[in-house]
């Protein structure tokens, strides 16, 4: 009940109207994610220079990522 508050009305439509608040800013993050990987994609297929750099970097990302999991030592 951190940002609801009985004052200001019915707490359950407090928490709808913020519930409605953070699907509608999430949506509208998604969709930008969504419009720029698809101007990304399109400028990738026609460069196939980028398009073999990006493969190598995400590839080396993902590697390395692997190596770290694979090397911790922490307890879960």
């Amino acid at each position: 009940m951190r940002w609801r508050t009985p004052r200001a009305g019915h707490v359950l439509l407090q928490g709808f109207a913020f519930g409605g608040i953070q699907v509608a800013v999430s949506v509208c993050a998604d969709l930008v994610i969504i419009m720029a990987a698809g101007t990304l994609s399109e400028f990738l297929a026609a460069r196939h220079a980028w398009l073999r750099a990006q493969r190598y970097v995400t590839g080396s990302a993902l590697g390395a990522l692997a190596l770290l999991l694979a090397t911790d030592q922490s307890q879960a």
